[in-house]
Parts: C-alpha cells; structure tokens; sequence
C-alpha cells in the first residue's frame, strides 16, 4: 500500500514536469529538442519505477537478500542506461535528438520525482521500530 502511495506522490509530479517540457522545450527546439524530451522522460520514469518496483517485491525477503536485489537492479539499469545513452549518441545525429534538451530534461523531471517521493513518503509517517534505550545485559 504505501509503495503505491511513494509511486503516486512521485509520477505525479514528474509526469506533469514532462509534459511541460517536452511541449515548451518542443516549441523552443524544434522536432529534435521534442525527441529529446520525450527520450528523457521515458528514460527517468523508466528509472525510477523500476527502483519501486524493486522495493515492493523485496519488502518481505531477508534483508541480506533485499540488499542484492537492489544492488543487482541498480548496476543493472546503470549498465542499460550507459548502452542506451551509447546507441543514442552513437547511432542518432543531432538534428534528431538534442542532447542539451536530454539532460535538462532528465534533470528537472529527476528533481520532480524525488520532490514528489520524499514528499509522499513524510506525509506516510511510516512507524519504524526505536530501540528500547536499556542496553541488555548477558549476565
């Protein structure tokens, strides 16, 4: 449930970031600024929901577990945005696709949806277990 909610508060925002870049920076650049853009937002909700997606399934394994499933997904999607990053630049010509309206892109809706998560997660008030504050002793 409150996966659901992180991933709400977070595409949110991030999707209403996108589309006002992609038809501004559209406008401003031209065909290649919008193939830019949209390449861009597809990349970082992509991104970011998998990371989400990742946190739903492990939330019931083994910590142990959970922490190599997140380190696989993580160097997993660094590994596939390097080779996708690769053919872009590799295999388009600028004309196609603008690399500045890319990253401005990439970086403003990145910046939506962490607002937009770290935001639903404090309204969650997730209760997370203190310690006790006695130290046990073995004797």
């Amino acid at each position: 449930m409150s996966d659901t909610k992180l991933w709400k508060g977070a595409i949110v925002p991030a999707s209403i970031t996108a589309i006002i870049l992609i038809i501004v920076i559209g406008f401003i650049k031209g065909k290649s600024g919008l193939v830019g853009a949209v390449l861009a937002s597809f990349t970082v909700l992509i991104f970011f929901s998998i990371h989400l997606l990742v946190a739903r399934i492990s939330r019931d394994l083994d910590p142990m577990i959970t922490m190599a499933l997140a380190m696989f997904s993580y160097f997993a999607k660094v590994i596939l945005m390097g080779v996708f990053l690769f053919l872009v630049t590799k295999y388009t010509d600028r004309s196609t696709v603008d690399r500045g309206s890319f990253a401005i892109c990439a970086i403003l809706i990145t910046m939506a949806w962490l607002s937009g998560e770290i935001s639903s997660f404090l309204k969650l008030r997730a209760q997370l277990p203190l310690p006790s504050g006695k130290e046990e002793s073995n004797e």
